[in-house]
C-alpha cells in the first residue's frame, strides 16, 4: 500500500472462509516469524476479488487499496 512517509508499506488483505474466525492479533502473532520489514503494517479483512477460475485479481486489489485510496484520503483531510 502507498504510504506518505515510506512510499509503500506491506499490507495483508484477508478473506476469511465461512465458518472460520480470525483476529488481527492472531495474524500478527503468525507473522512474527517473518523478518520485520515483511510483516504487514496494515491488516484488512475484506472480500478478495477473484476471476471466474478463482484466481485473485491483483489489479483490482491495487485499485481498491492502492494509490486511488491514498489520494481520496488526502482530499478528505
Amino acid at each position: 500500500m502507498p504510504d506518505k512517509r515510506l512510499g509503500e508499506i506491506t499490507a495483508a488483505v484477508i478473506e476469511i472462509k465461512e465458518g472460520f474466525s480470525c483476529t488481527e492479533e492472531e495474524i500478527n502473532e503468525f507473522c512474527m516469524e517473518l523478518p520485520r520489514y515483511k510483516r504487514p503494517k496494515k491488516i484488512i479483512f475484506a472480500d478478495i476479488p477473484r476471476n471466474a477460475t478463482g484466481k485473485i485479481e491483483k489489479p483490482k486489489l491495487r485499485k481498491i487499496y492502492g494509490v486511488d485510496k491514498l489520494i481520496a484520503e488526502e482530499n478528505m483531510a
